[in-house]
């Protein structure tokens, strides 16, 4: 999952003051007769601080049922957690936020419990890509939270804004480029394939990864740094010693206002946009309160607020929102994203990072 999250919260205070208002759900009686709980998995850190500040109080406030938050590990180390105690029938948490390659993952070992939308009727306010299904159209997961990886760029060293990802492949920006040193956390074959390659159904086959492999080869020269420690790049790209790359929209905003002469561009083929969604263990026994739960985080004003207080991009339909256009613009975009194809990162992990090695960082 995304490690920046646990790293860079901390500054997301700034997002604006004025915190949205949760409204209130019509809960059923029973619910609210007796004591009801929850435990929730979310990232870490400020993450994870800032939903027990300005999330999870509102909703026991609204519901009466209280929120036992549980600080997941990064990676896939939850994920691992998660099978095991559900093998013993039990639960660490029973909502967890899990990235797209684990919900596939755990689809694998019907993991997560399927969700009925008729009991989150706020399900419908989402966009059709925040809802993860099993194969045969059940719901294991709810998009939860959104972010995007833009074209960030120092001001002083380029005075107008790149407007397309073919800028890292242009010979005038060698040894200029700051790249994230996976491929399973970069998504350049994606950005490869709809630069270059008429979209990312070009992945579709190892042919077609290849090729794109090929391509993102080209890239080589012009990097300066494969990062693994956001900061690095951060700082680097702060003082215009590596000038150009890719980094988090939000974090880099946050910089800008911060002063620092730091832009994040949506290049005209799009953002990448990753996420997470909320899913159920299938050893909760948890599951009315839990559906109350995503139902509560599907709603407009929740998706706003997390986009004002964590940095975080909705997964709701825009008109729905009161955001702002600024708020809007600080955490998201209106071109269509570049979607990553999470499906490989399950099915050809290995191969994916033998290539990757050879082919691009080795």
């Amino acid at each position: 999952m995304r490690d920046i999250l646990n790293a860079n919260v901390s500054r997301r205070g700034v997002l604006g003051a004025g915190m949205a208002g949760a409204s209130l759900l019509a809960m059923p009686s029973i619910l609210r007769a007796q004591e009801k709980s929850l435990k929730v998995g979310v990232y870490g850190g400020y993450f994870k601080d800032s939903f027990d500040k300005n999330i999870f109080p509102e909703f026991t406030k609204a519901t009466g049922i209280a929120i036992e938050s549980i600080a997941e590990p990064t990676g896939e180390a939850w994920l691992v957690q998660l099978e095991q105690a559900a093998k013993a029938g039990q639960a660490p948490a029973d909502v967890s936020m899990m990235s797209q390659v684990a919900m596939l993952k755990g689809q694998a070992t019907e993991l997560w419990a399927p969700l009925d939308t008729g009991k989150i009727k706020n399900a419908g306010n989402l966009l059709d890509r925040f809802v993860n299904k099993y194969p045969d159209g059940r719901i294991a997961g709810i998009g939860a939270v959104a972010w995007y990886i833009t074209l960030v760029t120092n001001t002083n060293v380029y005075k107008e804004a790149p407007t397309s990802w073919q800028a890292f492949w242009d010979p005038a920006n060698a040894d200029k480029l700051g790249l994230l040193a996976l491929v399973s956390n970069s998504f350049l074959l994606e950005v490869t394939a709809k630069t270059f390659m008429g979209g990312t159904n070009a992945l579709d086959t190892e042919e077609g990864i290849l090729k794109a492999f090929e391509k993102l080869s080209e890239v080589k020269p012009n990097v300066a740094l494969w990062y693994r420690d956001e900061a690095q790049f951060e700082q680097a790209l702060k003082s215009g010693e590596i000038p150009m790359g890719q980094y988090y929209h939000d974090v880099t905003g946050l910089a800008a206002a911060d002063g620092y002469p730091v832009r994040s561009t949506f290049p005209k083929e799009g953002g990448i946009q990753d996420s997470g969604c909320w899913a159920l263990s299938r050893a909760s026994k948890k599951v009315d309160e839990a559906h109350l739960f995503i139902d509560y985080m599907c709603q407009p004003s929740i998706q706003a607020t997390l986009s004002r207080k964590v940095g975080t991009a909705p997964t709701v339909k825009r008109e729905l929102l009161d955001l702002t256009d600024a708020e809007f613009a600080a955490v998201s975009s209106d071109i269509e994203p570049i979607i990553p194809r999470y499906d490989l990162y399950q099915t050809k992990s290995d191969w994916l990072n033998q290539k990757w090695t050879e082919l691009i960082v080795g």
